[in-house]
């Protein structure tokens, strides 16, 4: 993992494409503005995690290949 500090209005890029912007902190939190294109997915990890999981959930119920019968 790589950590850097960041003051408000500071920002980072990441793979050319994308910006990260401090844009305020108050005590323990902190707030960031995201710059990226519109194909690229940004989740709250907590959210990313429950969509891995119910895309896993998905597979081990076989509803993929009931989807694909269908098609």
């Amino acid at each position: 993992m790589l950590a850097l500090t960041r003051r408000k209005s500071e920002s980072l890029v990441v793979n050319n494409n994308i910006e990260v912007t401090v844009l305020e902190i108050r005590g323990d939190q902190v707030k960031i503005g995201i710059s990226a294109p519109k194909d690229v997915p940004i989740y709250r990890k907590e959210v990313y995690l429950q969509i891995q999981e119910e895309n896993r959930a998905s597979l081990e119920s076989g509803k993929l290949e009931k989807l694909r019968d269908i098609l």
